[in-house]
């Protein structure tokens, strides 16, 4: 089923950290994984980080990304829309054109060990990207992104100016803001790379929230309290 659905890879064994991978398991793992990205980028319209068929979704699969599709809206994808490509870019999966940040997508995979992207144009966060360089220090939990978060310069969509910016401004980080645009965040699950994405557009709200009272500017964090909680972060939550 799994074959017949994303077609067959010719026999080709793919090597993984267990062995080999016959094209069946292969197979299976995409249509996994293209069910957790469709459902998340339909969660990116539900929590209203995107509208419309604005903002993309990536997952890492060996040496496949999938990604949505340029212009489809979300709530049509299928499985039989899977989309794919290697890490050149070239489609490997699919006929539907492949989202036009593609080449944002693409520089995370390659300089960084990332399984999955989420990109956004949430309002809060891009509306913070058009006043400062750096998101100021307004709660602790920008330490779960690496630290301050940086502005991406701008540069027109789609283009490899712009993925350039973004790398430059994701160095030792796992998300940033992309200037007049949105945001980046990475991680090495959907699960985490959205959560990033939920986090930075709270972050932003809280920031424009507490500055908009007249004469009145918020407390901030040092460099020393934000790392303080990021070694606290290391040991948060249940161990297993």
């Amino acid at each position: 089923m799994a074959e017949q659905r994303w077609g067959k890879r010719d026999g080709r064994e793919t090597e993984g950290a267990g062995g080999p991978r016959g094209s069946r398991q292969v197979a299976e793992e995409e249509a996994r994984a293209w069910t957790e990205l469709v459902e998340a980028a339909r969660r990116t319209v539900a929590d209203g980080l995107v509208v419309g068929t604005s903002g993309n979704v990536s997952v890492r699969v060996g040496e496949v990304i999938l990604v949505t599709p340029s212009g489809v809206p979300y709530d049509r994808l299928t499985a039989d829309d899977v989309t794919g490509v290697d890490l050149t870019g070239r489609q490997v999966l699919g006929t539907l054109v492949p989202t036009s940040e593609l080449p944002l997508h693409l520089a995370v995979y390659r300089t960084t060990a990332a399984r999955a992207v989420v990109h956004t144009h949430a309002v809060h966060a891009t509306a913070v990207s058009t006043l400062v360089d750096e998101l100021p220090l307004i709660h602790y939990m920008a330490a779960a992104l690496g630290g301050p978060v940086r502005v991406a310069r701008y540069a027109t969509y789609g283009t490899d100016e712009l993925a350039g910016n973004m790398l430059r401004a994701l160095e030792g980080r796992t998300g940033c803001l992309l200037q007049n645009h949105g945001t980046v965040t990475h991680g090495t699950t959907l699960t985490q790379a959205y959560d990033r994405t939920a986090q930075l557009e709270w972050m932003c709200r809280l920031w424009l929230t507490a500055s908009s009272l007249p004469d009145r500017s918020p407390h901030l964090l040092s460099p020393e309290q934000l790392t303080e909680a990021a070694e606290r972060l290391h040991t948060y939550g249940q161990r297993t």
